[in-house]
């Protein structure tokens, strides 16, 4: 077979960007395995089994641990098999997953029901979703997981209209049926016949570049560090501090926000109406941080994103009415946004993509154990204290930490690449 030409290459429509495409759509087919999503069975499930709010979120919280556990080989998994047949058999078993949450009958079932679809929902897919985007882009990596984060934060919106329209009409045991079949006909399709590994294996280069660019230490880390490097490295740690206390506590702001924004005078409508201006805070600072991503140093990022967290936990305080709890719940929505970008920019950066499933798939796990950990801390520190704004300045100085120490990150010399010039 003769090798396609740099002249070949150059005539193709670049692949990357259909996989960008297809991996934000499977991204956004994770929300009946998100929080999103499963909170609109609880009380449906709590009613017909006879269980009660607190079995239900203990359940939730063991189902999410032991899924983030599982997290760390499913990585791995992911680097030897490629993105296309690891998306394929993880979409079938995560439909299987939801077909098990239609069958709980008890605390047990329920534990395993919710340790699948948080394994294999918001942990598997979303993971290999991230992946299969990161062999096809470098220089515009930030930029390009900037648009599809934001779109599947947009997407996912509509997970609970949707899934709250099935249990109305059909029940909830039939609405994680239904929810089963949207991601078998939506993900194996996508991952059988849209999704390629890599450039290489259709005879291009990564970012649609006519010829391969030229590697230095100035500007992209080696391509061999393992799991193993990255874990002996500090900026790995802190920057995985940051993925860890945004999503504890934005969890655990978001899952108290009617019990919060009650507190200060807002009622149930009101409060709930605030996760509008969140997503669009998070839309907007998705495109803004995922752009600055690919131009300046990552330190400068992340304690721009732990600063938006400690600005939205010290306004839990003062939010009232009117335009404050606007103003808060964009803050909030900011600080999340900004963050998910980074780290898919940052860790292939740092350490290459010849192991980036596994080492993504330990980050992921921090993310995912913070998540389901946040509600509960926030609940006994508030509890303690005596209302919810007091334990969000106590938890601010988390965050806060975390974004001073980062500024000393020993990151590899940054210079941005300029987008070389055609042949």
């Amino acid at each position: 077979m003769i090798a396609p030409t740099d002249s070949d290459r150059t005539k193709r429509p670049f692949v990357g960007w259909r996989i960008a495409v297809l991996a934000t759509i499977t991204g956004a087919m994770t929300g009946p395995g998100q929080t999103i999503g499963v909170s609109v069975f609880v009380d449906p499930i709590i009613s017909d089994l006879g269980l009660t709010r607190s079995q239900v979120s203990a359940a939730y919280l063991v189902g999410t641990l032991l899924g983030a556990i599982a997290l760390v080989r499913v990585g791995r998994w992911i680097d030897q098999v490629g993105s296309r047949r690891a998306m394929m058999w993880i979409g079938v078993a995560f439909g299987a997953g939801l077909v098990v949450m239609s069958g709980v009958n008890g605390l047990a079932t329920l534990v395993v029901g919710f340790t699948l679809i948080r394994w294999l929902g918001q942990g598997s897919l979303g993971l290999v979703s991230t992946v299969s985007i990161t062999h096809w882009f470098e220089r515009r990596r930030g930029l390009v997981f900037g648009v599809s984060f934001t779109a599947v934060s947009a997407l996912m919106a509509l997970t609970p209209v949707f899934l709250g329209m099935a249990v109305e009409a059909y029940g909830w045991r039939t609405a994680w049926m239904i929810a089963a079949v949207a991601v078998w006909i939506v993900v194996v399709p996508i991952a059988r016949f849209g999704i390629v590994d890599r450039p290489a294996d259709v005879g291009q280069y990564v970012d649609g570049d006519a010829s391969p660019v030229v590697h230095d230490e100035h500007i992209s880390a080696p391509l061999s560090c393992s799991r193993k490097d990255a874990l002996g490295e500090s900026r790995f740690w802190l920057l995985n501090a940051a993925v860890a206390a945004t999503a504890m506590l934005v969890t655990a702001l978001n899952f108290h926000q009617i019990s919060i924004l009650g507190e200060e005078g807002l009622t149930t409508t009101e409060a709930a109406t605030m996760f509008l201006p969140q997503v669009a805070g998070a839309i907007v600072a998705g495109l803004i941080v995922g752009a600055l991503a690919d131009r300046i140093p990552a330190r400068f990022l992340v304690a721009l994103s732990m600063a938006l967290l400690v600005c939205s936990l010290l306004m839990v305080s003062f939010v009232e009415p009117g335009w404050p709890v606007v103003v808060y719940a964009i803050v909030l929505g900011s600080s999340a946004g900004a963050q998910r970008p980074l780290v898919a920019t940052l860790l292939p950066r740092w350490y290459g993509v010849i192991h980036i499933g596994a080492i993504q798939g330990v980050s992921s796990l921090f993310g995912v154990a913070a998540s389901a950990t946040g509600p509960l801390a926030l609940s006994l520190v508030a509890g303690w204290m005596g209302a919810y704004g007091p334990a969000a300045l106590v938890f601010a100085a988390v965050p806060a930490l975390i974004g001073i120490a980062t500024l000393a990150i020993a990151e590899p010399e940054f210079t941005p690449r300029s987008v070389p010039t055609a042949h």
